[in-house]
C-alpha cells in the first residue's frame, strides 16, 4: 500500500492514511499513478454525476439544472436541498411516500439539531441521496416502469444505468452491491472514474454530459452544503468539478480536462481532501483560494493540536 496522508498530533506522527490516486489527460492517458489503480473499487456517491446522466439519457426531464445537481449531490439536508428534492418529485407527479432511501437526519448539524428540537423524526426526504432517489423515481415515472422496485438491480431503470456507467467509465461493471441509502453500488476500476469524469466536462455544450457537469458547478451549494469541501472546492475554484463519494472516495476533473480520482484504502474520509488538494494543486490553476483544505486541522479539548496533511510524492516526481 502507497502512504498517501499522515495524521500529525503535537508533531508527532499519531497515524497514517494509505491509499490510490490517479490522474488522466483528455485521451485517458495516465498522467499519475499511485498505488493500484486496476483494481475494482466500489466508488459509492463519486458516481452520481454518471447515474444522473444515464436518468438523462433514458428520459429524465427536468426544468431546471438545480435539479440536476440535486440528482448528483450528496447534499447536507438544509432547506435549500429538501426544496429541490421536493420539486423533482413534484414534476414528475410521483408522491413523496415513493422514496424508498434510507430515513435520515440532516448530514448539517444545525438542521439535524432544528429537526430534532421540532421533535421530527429522521425521514428520507433529508438523507444525502434524496435527490438522487427522487430523480429515479422522476426517470421510472417518465417511462412508465415500476415505481415500487425502483431499487432492484434487476428494475429497467437501474440496468439503464449500469449500461451507462459502462459506456462513459469505458469497462464491465466488476461487482454490484447496496449502496448506504438501499441503491445499488458498482464497481468499477479508480483510473475509469478519472476518465469518466474527464468525459463530462470535455463534452460538447448542449448533450447530457456536459449538462451534468455544468449543473454541478454552477450549483454547487446544492451538490454539498454548507460548510462542505466540494461545495468549497467548486465555489472558488472555476470550472472544477468534484464529488465526494463514503469510504474515503473523490473524483475530480479540472478546467484544463485533467481528470483525478482516488481512494483511501482504509475508507478514513477525513485523508480525501487533503490528498486531493495535494494532486490538484498540479495540474488545476487558482487553488489559491482553497490552500486550507491542504492540511485538515485536528482539535483535542477544542483547541488545533496538529494536522491531516498529503503524504504523497510529489507529482512532478512520479512516472505514470
Amino acid at each position: 500500500m502507497t502512504l498517501v496522508a499522515e495524521v500529525i498530533r503535537n508533531g508527532f506522527v499519531e497515524s497514517a492514511h494509505h491509499g490510490r490516486v490517479v490522474a488522466v489527460d483528455g485521451t485517458g492517458a495516465v498522467l499519475v499513478s499511485i498505488g493500484d489503480i486496476a483494481a475494482p473499487i466500489l466508488p459509492r456517491s463519486a458516481l452520481k454525476p454518471l447515474q444522473a446522466l444515464a436518468m438523462l439519457d433514458a428520459g429524465w426531464h427536468p426544468k431546471d439544472d438545480e435539479q440536476v445537481a440535486l440528482a448528483c449531490a450528496s447534499h447536507s439536508g438544509e432547506q435549500e436541498h429538501v426544496a429541490v428534492v421536493r420539486r423533482i418529485l413534484a414534476e414528475a407527479g410521483v408522491d413523496v411516500d415513493a422514496l424508498d432511501n434510507t430515513p435520515s437526519l440532516p448530514l448539517d448539524e444545525a438542521a439535524s439539531l432544528a429537526m430534532i428540537r421540532a421533535g421530527q423524526e429522521p425521514d428520507r426526504l433529508h438523507h444525502n441521496c434524496s435527490g438522487k432517489h427522487a430523480a429515479m423515481l422522476a426517470t421510472c415515472a417518465a417511462n412508465g416502469w415500476a415505481l415500487a422496485d425502483y431499487r432492484d438491480p434487476r428494475h429497467p431503470l437501474q440496468q439503464r444505468i449500469r449500461r451507462s456507467i459502462e459506456d462513459v467509465a469505458g469497462e464491465s461493471v466488476a461487482a454490484v452491491a447496496v449502496d448506504g441509502c438501499g441503491a445499488p453500488a458498482f464497481a468499477v476500476t479508480l483510473a475509469s472514474v478519472a476518465r469518466a469524469f474527464v468525459r463530462l466536462v470535455s463534452a460538447p455544450a448542449g448533450t447530457n454530459h456536459r449538462r451534468v457537469a455544468d449543473a454541478m458547478r454552477s450549483h454547487p451549494f446544492l451538490v454539498g452544503g454548507s460548510g462542505r469541501d466540494v461545495t468549497t472546492l467548486m465555489t472558488q475554484v472555476e470550472g472544477l468539478l468534484v464529488k465526494d463519494g463514503a469510504e474515503g472516495v473523490a473524483a475530480a476533473a479540472t478546467p484544463t480536462g485533467v481528470g483525478l480520482a482516488l481512494k483511501i484504502d482504509d475508507g478514513g474520509g477525513r485523508a480525501r481532501t487533503p490528498v486531493l488538494v495535494d494532486v490538484l494543486n498540479a495540474f488545476c490553476p487558482d487553488m489559491a483560494n482553497v490552500s486550507s483544505l491542504a492540511n485538515a486541522p485536528l482539535f483535542a479539548h477544542g483547541e488545533q493540536v496538529g494536522q491531516i496533511r498529503a503524504s504523497i510524492p510529489r507529482t512532478d516526481e512520479i512516472s505514470p
